[in-house]
């Protein structure tokens, strides 16, 4: 059953149902928004709408054009690979900002995050598995300290997450990354900050690597 919008904060309440849509794949790159169509499937006007739309591009979902429908947006492989040499950057400096400040409660929800990773490994669930991962990595980008790295990092990582199923296939499995994050935590725990920013870079540089080989010259 298609959601409905609710009535309060319209245009906010538009984003998350439409992002939602897209991130999970419901709506795929290339799909064309219509502000008509997407009026009467969600119950509310345009305006709400296109200021949704507007939105969703700022993000990095949606990509518009003068007179004509908005379109769900198509990444190409060197967008992506673009994105991925950024968030490896962003996320070792996170990393190394971050562990000085980590209090014994965040490096308990690290720990317990590589446990119930495990768990998701075992029971070959990845959408619970990308849920924990997402969590793990959203904690450094939290602690870090650093309100504009943060902004930018979202800006950068938000269209990348409809893909998640393509880095697992190029990062090799869940076991091999489960394996790496639990590095890092061990890195964290031992107080070492440059350690754990390397093993966070080369964690995020697997599928880097792969994804170059494949890019159209």
């Amino acid at each position: 059953m298609t959601p409905r919008v609710e009535s309060r904060t319209l245009a906010e309440q538009a984003f998350h149902v439409i992002e939602h849509a897209i991130l999970s794949g419901e709506l795929k790159p290339g799909t064309e928004l219509a502000e008509v169509d997407l009026s009467e499937k969600y119950g509310v006007s345009r305006g709400p709408i296109r200021e949704a739309l507007r939105q969703l591009s700022a993000v990095g979902l949606v990509q518009l054009t003068p007179r004509r429908p908005a379109v769900v947006r198509v990444f190409s492989k060197k967008e992506f690979l673009d994105g991925y040499q950024l968030r490896e950057s962003l996320e070792a400096l996170a990393v190394r900002l971050a562990v000085p400040q980590l209090e014994a409660a965040d490096i308990d929800f690290l720990s317990k995050c590589t446990d119930e990773m495990d768990k998701a490994t075992k029971s070959d669930d990845v959408a619970k598995y990308f849920e924990l991962n997402n969590s793990f990595h959203r904690r450094f980008i939290d602690k870090c300290g650093n309100t504009q790295l943060s902004d930018f990092y979202n800006q950068v990582t938000k269209p990348m997450e409809r893909y998640r199923r393509w880095t697992l296939q190029l990062r090799g499995d869940l076991r091999s990354s489960l394996v790496e994050h639990t590095r890092v935590v061990d890195a964290v725990r031992a107080g070492d900050a440059e350690l754990a920013a390397k093993l966070m870079s080369d964690h995020i540089h697997v599928p880097l690597t792969r994804l170059d080989e494949w890019i159209d010259k």
